[in-house]
C-alpha cells in the first residue's frame, strides 16, 4: 500500500514538473521562442536558364553566354537577323509569367524564337537561421535549357555582303538564298551593335537610337521600294500564261510612247538617244526594254497584272519568320479610285508593268520572285533555321519547325524557261548586267568539278578558272522629287541574279538605297557574293 501511495506521489511530482516547464517555455519565454522560430527563413530562389545560342550553318558559335551576360560575336553582320535581349517590360512579365528583371528577346530571332531559347528556369527552396547561416535545400526543380538554332546563315557569305555594303557606305541590303528558300545570308546597311543597346552607356545607345539613317531598321524585310524593271519579271510571265504574248511577240523600239500630254520613253533612248529596233521578250529582257515592257503591260491590262503580282508572291508576307515584315503593296483600279479618288489610266499600267509608279515591294520579296525563277516555278518560305539542336553538329531534331512546303506557282515550265533565257542574255554582252558578263571563279585543285553546262573549264594564267553561266535582272527604280526636266534626281540600284543557270544553286538579291544604276552599283556586290559562294563557301 505505501509502494502505491509512494509510486502515485512520484508520478504527480513529475507531472507537476512538466507542467512548471510548460508554463515556463509557453509564457514566460514563449515571445523569445516564438522570435527565434520566425527568424529561421525559407527563401524561394531561382535558378535561370541557360539560354540558348546561334550558330552558322557550320557550326560554328554566333553568340556566347558566360555568367549570366550575352554578348554576339559577330554583332553588326548578324544585328538584324538575330536581334538582341533585355528585360521584360509590365506587359512581357505578365504575358510570360517571368520574374522580374527576366530578359526576353526584343528584335529579330531572339523575339520571334524566344520560347524555344529561353527554356524554363528551376527552383529551390533554402532555409536559413537567424543568424543567417543556411540550414538546408529542399524540393529542387532542375531548370531546362533553351534550345540552340544552327542558322542557314554562313558567317562568311555574311561579312562578304557587309563588306561590300559598307565600303562605300550604303544604306540597302544584300539577301542570298538556295532555290527552295534557305537564307544564306542577309544583311541590312547601315547596322548597329546590339552590345551597346544591352550594355553600353546612354550615349552610345543614343547615338544609334536617334541616327537619321536608322541603323535599326531591316531594309530586306521592312524596307518598300519600287521594284523597278526586276518586276518586268512578273510581265512577262503574266502575259505568257495569260496568252497575251508569245516568245516571238514583238514591238518596235521607237524610243518613246506618246498618250496625249503624257511622255513614256526607253531608258536607253533617254540617256543615248538610240532605238533598238523590233523587240521579242528574249530581247527585251536582255535590254530591259521599256517600250516592249509598257506594251506588254498593255496587252495584259491592269487587273491582271495586279493578279499576277500577287500569284507570284508580291503583296504578301513571305513569312521569313522576322517580326517587321511588310506586305508591300499591288495598286489595281479599285485600290486607286479608293486610295486617291482617282481613275485608273493607260499610263498608269505602263508603268507598273516596269515596275514604278505606286508599286512597292520588299527586297525579300524579290528575292523570293528570282528563286521561284531558278527553282523552275516554285514560291518557297525564306528559311532562316536549319534546326534546333542540343550541340552544333549534332543529330538535327526537327520537330519545332513547321515551315511551309514550297508552292509550285502557276506557270509553265516553258514560259519559265523562256524567261530564263531572256536572263541569262541579260548576263551575256550585249546585255544590261555587264559586271557579270563571262562571270568566271578560281577552281584551285579542281574543286568544282568541270562539266561543260554549268562549270566551263577556261585557262586563264597559271590559274585554273571556271566560267559559270548566269541568269540576272537589272533594276532602277525612279524615287523621290524630280528636277525642271521632270527627270527623277534619285534612283534605288536593284541586281538579282542566280547561277548556274541549268542547275541553280544559290540566287542574290541586291538594293541599294538612293545609289544610281543597278548595272553600276548593286550588280558588283552580288558579283563578290557569288564569287565566295563558289570559291570557298559551297560544299
Amino acid at each position: 500500500m505505501k509502494l502505491v501511495v509512494f509510486s502515485w506521489l512520484l508520478l504527480i511530482g513529475f507531472c507537476l514538473v512538466l507542467l512548471a516547464q510548460s508554463f515556463r517555455l509557453q509564457v514566460v519565454l514563449g515571445k523569445e521562442q516564438w522570435k527565434r522560430a520566425q527568424q529561421n527563413r525559407f527563401r524561394i530562389v531561382s535558378l535561370e536558364a541557360d539560354r540558348g545560342l546561334f550558330f552558322d550553318q557550320t557550326g560554328q558559335a554566333l553568340v556566347k553566354t558566360q555568367d549570366g551576360k550575352r554578348t554576339y560575336l559577330y554583332p553588326e553582320l548578324f544585328a538584324h537577323v538575330l536581334g538582341y535581349v533585355a528585360e521584360a517590360d509590365s506587359k512581357e512579365l505578365e504575358l510570360f509569367g517571368l520574374d522580374i528583371g527576366k530578359k526576353v528577346g526584343k528584335m529579330g530571332l531572339e523575339r520571334e524564337e524566344d520560347g524555344l531559347l529561353r527554356g524554363s528556369d528551376g527552383g529551390l527552396v533554402e532555409e536559413y537561421a537567424a543568424d543567417g547561416t543556411k540550414i538546408r535545400s529542399f524540393s529542387k526543380v532542375e531548370p531546362i535549357a533553351g534550345r540552340n538554332l544552327q542558322l542557314n546563315l554562313s558567317i562568311t557569305l555574311q561579312k562578304t555582303a557587309y563588306e561590300a555594303l559598307t565600303k562605300n557606305n550604303y544604306r540597302g541590303t544584300v539577301i542570298a538564298s538556295t532555290p527552295d528558300g534557305k537564307v544564306l545570308a542577309m544583311v541590312s546597311t547601315p547596322s548597329f551593335d546590339p552590345n551597346v543597346l544591352m550594355y553600353g552607356s546612354k550615349q552610345d545607345q543614343s547615338v544609334i537610337l536617334n541616327n537619321q539613317d536608322r541603323p535599326l531598321f531591316d531594309r530586306g524585310i521592312a524596307g518598300l521600294y519600287p521594284p523597278g524593271s526586276t518586276f518586268k519579271i512578273v510581265t512577262a510571265l503574266g502575259a505568257l500564261e495569260t496568252g497575251k504574248i508569245d516568245a516571238s511577240w514583238e514591238v518596235e523600239d521607237t524610243g518613246e510612247i506618246r498618250v496625249g500630254a503624257f511622255r513614256y520613253g526607253n531608258w536607253y533612248f533617254d540617256q543615248y538617244g538610240q532605238k533598238e529596233g523590233w523587240v521579242n521578250l528574249i530581247k527585251g529582257l536582255q535590254r530591259s526594254n521599256d517600250i516592249y515592257f509598257y506594251k506588254v503591260g498593255e496587252e495584259l491590262g491592269a487587273d491582271q497584272l495586279a493578279s499576277w503580282a500577287l500569284k507570284l508572291g508580291f503583296g504578301h508576307k513571305t513569312m521569313i519568320g522576322l517580326d517587321g515584315e511588310e506586305r508591300g503593296l499591288v495598286p489595281d483600279p479599285q485600290w486607286k479610285q479608293q486610295a486617291k479618288n482617282e481613275g485608273w489610266y493607260l499610263g498608269d499600267t505602263y508603268i507598273t508593268a516596269i515596275g514604278q509608279g505606286n508599286l512597292q515591294v520588299t527586297p525579300i520579296q524579290v528575292q523570293q520572285m528570282m528563286a521561284m525563277v531558278a527553282s523552275r516555278g516554285y514560291l518557297c518560305q525564306p528559311k532562316l533555321i536549319a534546326a534546333t539542336v542540343d550541340r552544333p553538329k549534332s543529330n538535327f531534331s526537327w520537330q519545332n519547325l513547321q515551315y511551309q512546303a514550297c508552292k509550285q506557282a502557276p506557270v509553265s515550265s516553258e514560259h519559265i524557261n523562256q524567261v530564263i533565257t531572256g536572263l541569262q542574255k541579260a548576263c551575256e554582252p550585249g546585255g544590261t548586267g555587264y559586271p557579270l558578263f563571262n562571270f568566271r571563279v578560281k577552281n584551285p585543285n579542281s574543286k568544282i568539278k568541270e562539266d561543260g553546262i554549268n562549270f566551263i573549264k577556261e585557262a586563264s594564267g597559271s590559274a585554273q578558272m571556271l566560267r559559270i553561266p548566269v541568269a540576272c535582272k537589272t533594276g532602277t527604280a525612279e524615287t523621290g522629287a524630280t528636277n525642271d526636266k521632270g527627270e527623277y534626281v534619285k534612283t534605288h540600284a536593284w541586281f538579282t541574279t542566280f547561277a548556274p543557270v541549268e542547275k541553280p544553286e544559290i540566287v542574290v538579291t541586291v538594293l541599294l538605297e538612293e545609289a544610281g544604276q543597278g548595272s553600276d552599283k548593286a550588280a558588283p556586290i552580288a558579283k563578290a557574293v557569288l564569287t565566295k559562294w563558289f570559291e570557298e563557301v559551297r560544299k
